[in-house]
C-alpha cells in the first residue's frame, strides 16, 4: 500500500490555476465547478505540539427565537423535547437561495466589506476591531481549525478570509462539532490536543469582538488514574436526539460521554482500566460529574467516531484497524470488523442508518451493512491513505422516478490529494453475495462459516477482514485531484461539495446547475429535518446512469 505523503508547502496560498489543477470535474449528471475558496490569513503559531490537521464542520445556525436575549445562555438544565419546527429551523437558510454572492443575510453594522475585518463588518481578531454585526438570523458557516486557532467563515460569502478567529492559549483545537438542533445554550463543542473540551455558543462567538472563546464552558475529563498527562482528543460529536449529550474520543483508546447541561467543574475520576484489550464502561459516581461516563474501546488510539442519524448507534475506528459499532443506549458492542491493512482513519453513516463507510491506511473505502453486520463492498481508487468519507444524502440519480433500484452516492478524499465519487447500487450488490466465487471467509473463532451470503456474525464479536474475492469491488465514478496538499475531509451540502486539506484550504465545488441557477430555493433545511425526504433522495432509481457493478470507466477530470 502507498505510504502517506507529507504535507506540501503553500497549501493556504495556492489556487487551482496556480497549482495546475482543473477547476471543474465531470459526472454523469453534469459538471461540478470550483466556485471559490476559503482559508485563513493569520500567521500561525505552533507552540502546542507542532502542526495539526485541519478539520471541517458546516454549521446551520437557525434564527434566534423571539424574546431571547442578545447573549445566548450558558449550559442550562432545561431539556424539553425538540419540536419539528426546531428541526426545520436548525438546518439551513430557510427559503433563501445560496446566491454565493453575499452573506447569510446578516444585518451589518457598517456597509461594504473589509479584507481586514473579514467582509461582514465584524471583528475577526485577525486585525483591527470593527463594528459588530447582528447575527440573530439564520446562516450557514464553515468552522475549521489550524494550529492554535479556530476559524469561522460565512459559507454564502465569496470572501476568502474568515469572519472570526478564536485563539486558544493552552492547546491546539483538534476536532469540533455543531448541533443544529440545540434548543438553547451551547451548540459548538471543541476537542483539544491537551484532552480538554470546550463548549460554547456559535452565535455568541460571532457577536463577540474578542479573540478568546466567549462564555465558554471548560471540561477536563480528570481521568488522572489512567492518563496523568491527558490524551489528545481525536474526534467529537453531538448525539442526535439526545438533548445536550456529546461524546469525545481520545488517543489513549477511551471515549467520554458529556452532558452540556451539567457543570463541568466537579472533580471526576474513573477507575484504572485493568485490561486494555477489553471493552468496558465506567459511570461517574457523582450525579454532578462531567463527563458522565467513560468507555474504554481499545488499547490504541480511536481515530474517528460517528453517530447514526437517530443516535441509536455509535461507530468508532482506530489504530488497531477495527471498526466497532455499539448500541449507544445499551452500551453494548454490536459487531466489528477489520481493515485489510493498517489503521482505519475515518467513518460515516448513510442518512438512513443502514450503511457505514470506512477508510484508512489500506487505501480502500469499505461499505458495511448494519443488517448483515459485515462488509458488503469495497472500493479501490486511492493511491494513498483515505482520510475522509461521507454519503451524499442530497444527490439523486439523473432521470430517477423513484421506482427503480436503490442507489447511494458517496465520496472519499485521501492523502493522494484526490476526491473520488462512487455509486453504490444495492440491487447489484446482492448478486455476488448470493453466489460467492469460491470458499467462505473464516470468522474469528477459526471455524469456517456455512456460506458468505448466509453468515451473520454473532453479537459482540470482532471479525477479521474477508477475502477480497468474496466481496464485490467498486470502481470510482469520478477521480479528481482537487488540492495540492493531502486532504483531511469533505462535506456534502445541498448546493455543493466542500473539501479541505490538512493545511486549512477549503474549496467549494458547486453542483451542476447551481452556478447558473442560484435563485432556486435552498431546500437543505427540509432534507435535513425530514427523514422521509432524505430517504427519498437516496432510494431513487438509477436507470440513466448504470449500476455500481456494471460500471463505466472512471471519469478522470
Amino acid at each position: 500500500m502507498a505510504g502517506a505523503p507529507g504535507a506540501g508547502p503553500g497549501a493556504g496560498a495556492g489556487g487551482g490555476a496556480a497549482a495546475g489543477l482543473k477547476t471543474y470535474f465531470k459526472t454523469p449528471e453534469g459538471r461540478y465547478k470550483l466556485q471559490y475558496e476559503k482559508t485563513h490569513s493569520a500567521v500561525l503559531h505552533y507552540s502546542h505540539g507542532g502542526k495539526t490537521v485541519s478539520q471541517l464542520t458546516v454549521a446551520y445556525l437557525k434564527e434566534k427565537p423571539a424574546g431571547q436575549g442578545s447573549a445566548p445562555s450558558t449550559p442550562s438544565s432545561s431539556s424539553g423535547m425538540r419540536s419539528a419546527a426546531a428541526r426545520l429551523l436548525g438546518t439551513g437558510n430557510g427559503s433563501r437561495a445560496h446566491s454565493f454572492a453575499g452573506g447569510n443575510g446578516v444585518s451589518r453594522a457598517v456597509s461594504g466589506s473589509s479584507r481586514i475585518g473579514g467582509g461582514l463588518g465584524t471583528s475577526t481578531g485577525l486585525g483591527g476591531s470593527q463594528a459588530v454585526a447582528n447575527y440573530d438570523g439564520k446562516g450557514t458557516y464553515i468552522i475549521f481549525n489550524a494550529s492554535d486557532t479556530l476559524f469561522i467563515s460565512d459559507l454564502n460569502s465569496q470572501e476568502k478570509d474568515p469572519i472570526k478567529s478564536i485563539h486558544f492559549s493552552n492547546s491546539n483545537p483538534m476536532c469540533h462539532s455543531f448541533d443544529p438542533e440545540a434548543k438553547e445554550g451551547h451548540d459548538l463543542v471543541v476537542g483539544m490536543g491537551s484532552g480538554d473540551v470546550y463548549s460554547m455558543s456559535l452565535r455568541q462567538q460571532l457577536q463577540d469582538p474578542g479573540r478568546k472563546p466567549a462564555a465558554a464552558q471548560h471540561y477536563n475529563k480528570g481521568d488522572k488514574d489512567v492518563t496523568p498527562n491527558g490524551s489528545r482528543c481525536t474526534s467529537i460529536s453531538w448525539v442526535p436526539e439526545r438533548d445536550g449529550i456529546f461524546v469525545v474520543s481520545h488517543s489513549d483508546g477511551n471515549l467520554y460521554v458529556y452532558d452540556k447541561n451539567k457543570d463541568g467543574s466537579t472533580e471526576c475520576t474513573f477507575p484504572a482500566v485493568k485490561d486494555q484489550s477489553q471493552f468496558t464502561v465506567s459511570h461517574a459516581k457523582s450525579s454532578k460529574s462531567n463527563p458522565i461516563a467513560r468507555w474504554h474501546i481499545s488499547p490504541g488510539s480511536i481515530n474517528a467516531i460517528s453517530l447514526s442519524p437517530d443516535g441509536s448507534y455509535l461507530a468508532t475506528v482506530g489504530r488497531d484497524g477495527y471498526l466497532r459499532v455499539f448500541d449507544f443506549s445499551k452500551e453494548q458492542l454490536i459487531f466489528g470488523g477489520r481493515s485489510y491493512y493498517g489503521a482505519l482513519l475515518c467513518c460515516s453513516w448513510s442518512s438512513d442508518g443502514k450503511y457505514l463507510l470506512t477508510g484508512g491506511e489500506d487505501d480502500l473505502v469499505q461499505v458495511w451493512s448494519m443488517d448483515d453486520r459485515k462488509i458488503v463492498a469495497w472500493g479501490e481508487g486511492h493511491n494513498s491513505w483515505v482520510s475522509g468519507v461521507a454519503f451524499d444524502s442530497y444527490w439523486s440519480p439523473p432521470g430517477s422516478d423513484g421506482t427503480g433500484e436503490n442507489v447511494y452516492r458517496f465520496g472519499s478524499v485521501g492523502q493522494d490529494t484526490q476526491l473520488l465519487l462512487w455509486d453504490l447500487a444495492l440491487d447489484e450488490i446482492v448478486v455476488p453475495l448470493r453466489h460467492p466465487s469460491s470458499g467462505s471467509p473464516t470468522f474469528s473463532s477459526g471455524s469456517p462459516s456455512a456460506h458468505w451470503d448466509n453468515a451473520c456474525p454473532p453479537t459482540g464479536v470482532l471479525q477479521p477482514s474477508p477475502r477480497m474475492r468474496d466481496v464485490p469491488k467498486l470502481s470510482p465514478l469520478v477521480a479528481h485531484r482537487v488540492h495540492v496538499d493531502p486532504l483531511s475531509g469533505l462535506v456534502f451540502t445541498n448546493d455543493s461539495i466542500l473539501t479541505i486539506c490538512r493545511e486549512g484550504l477549503i474549496k467549494i465545488w458547486v453542483r451542476p446547475g447551481q452556478s447558473e441557477n442560484n435563485q432556486e430555493p435552498n431546500t437543505s433545511e427540509f432534507v435535513l429535518g425530514n427523514p422521509a425526504l432524505k430517504d427519498r433522495m437516496i432510494t431513487s432509481s438509477n436507470k440513466a446512469s448504470g449500476s455500481s457493478f456494471r460500471q463505466p470507466s472512471s471519469v478522470l477530470a
